[in-house]
């Protein structure tokens, strides 16, 4: 086996390696197109259309495959209603202490684990605003009073 048939065997065990490597597509492509040049150097062809063909099938499975590979690897969020609690007001049904990890607050009829987003205690039946969401549990902050 000539030099050039060792050298695409090479690159295509590199970019494999590569790819195995890493959780997105990256070097799939160009596996693809040293596969093609290592095939064109074993029946003898020169080496500018080794490079070319090297060139071009990387080029064409990058722009052919992967639209399809994006739109069936991206992950499917489903969204919920849940950020839509952002910003909203609510009441404190069981006083919150991040310390003790308790507390509770109430959000539409809904009730919520609740923690204090500065870690303040704050107590029951105190006006909120939630400030973030994270699984099950929000946090929150005390309303401040506006000054009429």
């Amino acid at each position: 086996m000539p030099a050039m048939e060792w050298i695409w065997l090479a690159a295509l065990v590199l970019f494999a390696v590569l790819e195995a490597s890493t959780s997105a597509l990256v070097s799939v492509w160009f596996i693809g197109g040293a596969l093609t040049a290592m095939i064109t150097a074993l029946l003898g062809a020169p080496i500018w259309l080794q490079l070319v063909l090297f060139f071009a099938v990387s080029a064409a499975l990058l722009l052919l495959l992967r639209p399809i590979a994006r739109k069936y690897l991206t992950s499917h969020t489903v969204p919920t209603n849940v950020s839509s609690n952002l910003g909203k007001t609510a009441v404190v049904t069981a006083a919150i202490d991040n310390l003790r990890g308790i507390g509770a607050v109430k959000i539409g009829g809904v009730e919520w684990s609740a923690r204090s987003a500065d870690d303040s205690r704050i107590e029951k039946d105190t006006v909120v605003r939630v400030t973030k969401i994270e699984g099950v549990k929000v946090y929150v902050e005390l309303v401040k009073e506006e000054v009429t």
